[in-house]
């Protein structure tokens, strides 16, 4: 019989350790209800969480994107740009802090597209220009959008998401464009031409005042925050506390302010569903 000795070390393996790294920004949290999600599966259902529901705010591209025909968007009057006419303070380095940040020109974009194969004209607010604040730019590109709406026959679309309301570095000639714009929707409807407005988070100020409110049918996003001031401001002028869910599109569709809700996902088919209704009569 053999005798073995156990050795007085131990032999010990070299493993090379590989580092996996996880590429940056592949996840997010969720905002209400703090879930960690793929960024991909978000953007894959239209940024709205797949656990709550919680409809994320997206930029005026991404929205015409989604409500839209693909490539049926033809943008109109891009190339007019605002002017810091008051010499306000900051003004200028703002105005060119968000036009680098969002590639866009303004707070708006209209033009004309197709909604399943249906032509309409169309303008979309964006919250990341200066709060989507309506100066005199933003009301020049909507009201010649509904003039271009009523010439063509086009029903008419605006999406908004400015919870800047009206932009006081411009200031009385900010407010002259809730009034601009409110004369020509009149048009639209002497015409009997559909107005449908999309209110979503947010929507405030002088938006609210006048052409967000004003449509044909007024539809909200799921807890879309759209209010004149905001409720920070009411609850330290009243010295109050608001009721829960003030100012959310639920409690507007309650008291009677909005017509409907609807989800994301079912905005594009409502909206043909509600014009073709309107069309449909007006060929009667």
């Amino acid at each position: 019989m053999a005798w073995f000795h156990r050795p007085k070390y131990t032999i010990i393996r070299k493993v090379q350790k590989t580092d996996t790294k996880i590429p940056e920004g592949m996840w997010v949290k969720c905002d209400s209800c703090s879930g960690i999600l793929l960024k991909k599966e978000l953007d894959d259902n239209l940024n709205v969480c797949p656990k709550c529901g919680f409809h994320n705010r997206i930029n005026a591209k991404k929205r015409i994107e989604i409500t839209l025909d693909s490539n049926s968007f033809v943008e109109m009057w891009p190339d007019i740009f605002s002017v810091d006419f008051l010499n306000f303070p900051q003004y200028k380095e703002k105005l060119e802090k968000s036009m680098k940040s969002t590639g866009l020109s303004e707070a708006v974009i209209v033009g004309t597209g197709k909604i399943n194969g249906m032509d309409v004209a169309i303008g979309v607010t964006d919250f990341n220009f200066m709060g989507g604040s309506l100066g005199s730019v933003m009301g020049e590109k909507i009201i010649r959008i509904i003039e271009h709406a009523y010439k063509e026959n086009l029903p008419l679309i605006i999406i908004s998401a400015s919870g800047g309301g009206a932009r006081m570095h411009e200031g009385i000639i900010s407010l002259m464009q809730m009034a601009k714009i409110s004369a020509g929707l009149s048009k639209i409807y002497d015409k009997k031409l559909p107005y449908i407005s999309v209110l979503t988070d947010p929507t405030g100020g002088g938006v609210t005042a006048s052409f967000a409110m004003l449509g044909d049918v007024n539809i909200a996003e799921p807890g879309a925050l759209i209010m004149f001031a905001g409720p920070r401001v009411i609850e330290q002028t009243i010295k109050q506390k608001l009721p829960p869910g003030f100012q959310r599109s639920e409690f507007l569709l309650e008291h009677g302010m909005i017509d409907m809700i609807v989800e994301r996902k079912n905005l594009k088919n409502t909206i043909f569903s509600l014009l073709s209704k309107f069309t449909a009569n007006l060929k009667k």
